[in-house]
């Protein structure tokens, strides 16, 4: 079992390397001269949509990344992107966002005067704060966990957290390969 999970890993980094290099090839033949910040946006990009292509919309947060991209992205960045994902964005308008004042002024009101009673919370009602208001961290940290409920946040999460291990790992080796080259050249 724990070798086909390693083999499995290993298919995904190489899955995941090609199409983020393909992305950043892409990527830099739009830009020749880029500068630190375009590079860094660049290498994110690509590497975000490579991670989430790997997982073929099979999971909120990789469709959720898709789905950023196909709004935000423009010029190099979605030429990279749809070679990575091997088909065409659809075109996306960035919904605004809207909220009521008069909800937001009800819930402060409602806040003080519980305030203002000094009522007393028990442990539990504080531990259910406490999850709340972690859950809501979780749902702004993984792409797409605003809409997911508490099961679904966890399974998300932890796939999102092993797709985010394997960028990591590539690119730990992909750095240690560079710095190995560095070295090599240095003594010769």
């Amino acid at each position: 079992m724990k070798a086909r999970m390693q083999m499995s890993s290993s298919v995904v980094k190489q899955e995941f390397f090609k199409k983020w290099i393909k992305g950043m090839q892409i990527y830099s033949a739009f830009n020749k001269e880029m500068t630190i910040m375009e590079r860094k946006r660049a290498i994110k990009l690509s590497a975000d949509v490579a991670i989430a292509s790997t997982r073929s919309a099979t999971t909120q947060w990789s469709r959720a990344v898709v789905a950023d991209v196909s709004t935000s992205a423009a010029g190099a960045a979605r030429a990279a992107a749809e070679e990575i994902l091997g088909r065409k964005l659809p075109e996306r308008k960035a919904l605004a966002t809207t909220c009521s004042k008069k909800i937001v002024r009800r819930s402060h009101q409602r806040r003080s005067k519980a305030a203002a009673r000094g009522v007393v919370r028990s442990s539990a009602a504080i531990a259910k704060k406490l999850v709340r208001n972690r859950t809501r961290v979780l749902k702004r940290l993984v792409p797409g966990g605003k809409k997911l409920d508490e099961i679904s946040l966890i399974k998300e999460t932890l796939d999102y957290i092993a797709c985010l291990q394997v960028q990591v790992d590539v690119m730990r080796h992909l750095a240690a390969a560079a710095e190995s080259l560095d070295h090599q050249q240095i003594s010769f």
